[in-house]
């Protein structure tokens, strides 16, 4: 009995720790995808113009420009990417259900022959695939993770997508312009709170990733402050230039 109980134990133990993110989501991608950018394209954009000696006011209009219009193309390519891939998941299960409706054993068949690709005896691949078939949903869910790799009912959601990058790029695009409209007049607290977004991003992505924190925040840090360095210069190159 004690054997079996600790059996059973360690059964439970497996099934709760036994589990995984979800590595589908609509909203984890574009999420860090539209921080990661609002902070480095308006970091970008903002020590490219401060560059070229503009205003203060010029400097803080460009900012929040490139914060609202980086927001929403986001959203936008979020939205129209998203369901347009959905779209394109959608049409094939409809393909993937009228087959199985008009040629049931053909499909059967072909499950059956899946099965047996990876191991399955022959005999025992066409029992499995007989009794998965008798319920047409149960089915087009198998063929549809076979075939197309991907599950039926775990489709991303080209709202939240949209809503998520929106969000996320204001927040990031936010930070570069945040000391101007404080007030400051000089770069460097820009620059500072920056370093600390992109490092910060960076290891915050390292949580759901395989990377350590230190090297997720550093390769964000680096590419971040690559563009930023570059813009800059062609900011104080065309400025005097133009001037």
């Amino acid at each position: 009995m004690a054997i079996i109980e600790t059996e059973a134990t360690l059964h439970e133990a497996h099934r709760d720790n036994h589990t995984h993110r979800d590595v589908n989501g609509g909203w984890l991608r574009p999420a860090v995808f539209g921080a990661m950018d609002g902070l480095v394209s308006n970091l970008a954009l903002m020590t490219g113009v401060v560059g070229g000696a503009v205003s203060h006011q010029t400097v803080v209009i460009t900012g929040l420009a490139g914060l609202a219009a980086g927001a929403f193309s986001m959203a936008a390519g979020e939205y129209t990417s998203v369901a347009s891939q959905r779209e394109l998941v959608e049409a094939e299960l409809d393909v993937e259900r009228r087959e199985l409706r008009k040629h049931p054993e053909d499909e059967e068949e072909e499950l059956a022959s899946l099965y047996a690709a990876r191991g399955v005896d022959a005999e025992l691949a066409r029992e499995v695939a007989r009794q998965l078939s008798r319920d047409p949903e149960q089915a087009l869910e198998i063929h549809a993770r076979e075939e197309l790799g991907i599950d039926p009912g775990d489709l991303p959601s080209p709202l939240v997508a949209a809503v998520s990058s929106f969000g996320s790029f204001a927040l990031g695009a936010l930070l570069p312009v945040l000391p101007f409209l404080l007030g400051v007049t000089a770069l460097w607290p820009t620059l500072l709170l920056a370093v600390v977004g992109l490092f910060g991003c960076g290891a915050v992505v390292a949580r759901v990733t395989a990377r350590t924190w230190w090297f997720s925040g550093l390769r964000q840090l680096a590419l971040g402050g690559a563009a930023a360095g570059v813009t800059y210069a062609l900011g104080a190159l065309f400025g005097t230039v133009v001037g």
